[in-house]
């Protein structure tokens, strides 16, 4: 699975909300600056091509619908991330974020609490 560019993700997002679209509802959806409309069904159609969207044929249209879910997506690449940055260790992430004072003190508890909750 090829990594996605920025303006690639960004039509994801916008894909995975409405789970499936045509080009203009996507282009509609998006919370970023817009495209134009034929730089997006560019984009939409690479996505086609790299295999995370499946087209749909409506008469004359196609609406575009996703392949890969949004958390099988994030799960492969933070799996990358984490091993590409932080030599496979999550614990150097987390201290990463915490001496760039990205997460506090509370927010680690929270994530110690969410650990302990999942383990009982």
């Amino acid at each position: 699975m090829q990594k996605l560019t920025i303006q690639e993700e960004e039509a994801m997002l916008s894909i995975w909300q409405l789970n499936g679209g045509f080009v203009k509802e996507v282009l509609d959806n998006l919370k970023v600056e817009k495209p134009p409309y034929t730089t997006l069904a560019s984009t939409i159609k690479n996505l086609e091509r790299k295999g995370y969207v499946k087209a749909v044929k409506y008469a004359n249209a196609k609406r575009y619908e996703p392949i890969i879910s949004e958390s099988e997506y994030k799960a492969k690449f933070m799996n990358h991330f984490v091993g590409d940055y932080f030599r496979n260790s999550y614990k150097e992430m987390v201290s990463f974020f915490v001496k760039e004072e990205k997460l506090s003190e509370n927010e680690l508890k929270e994530i110690m609490d969410m650990i302990k909750n999942n383990k009982t």
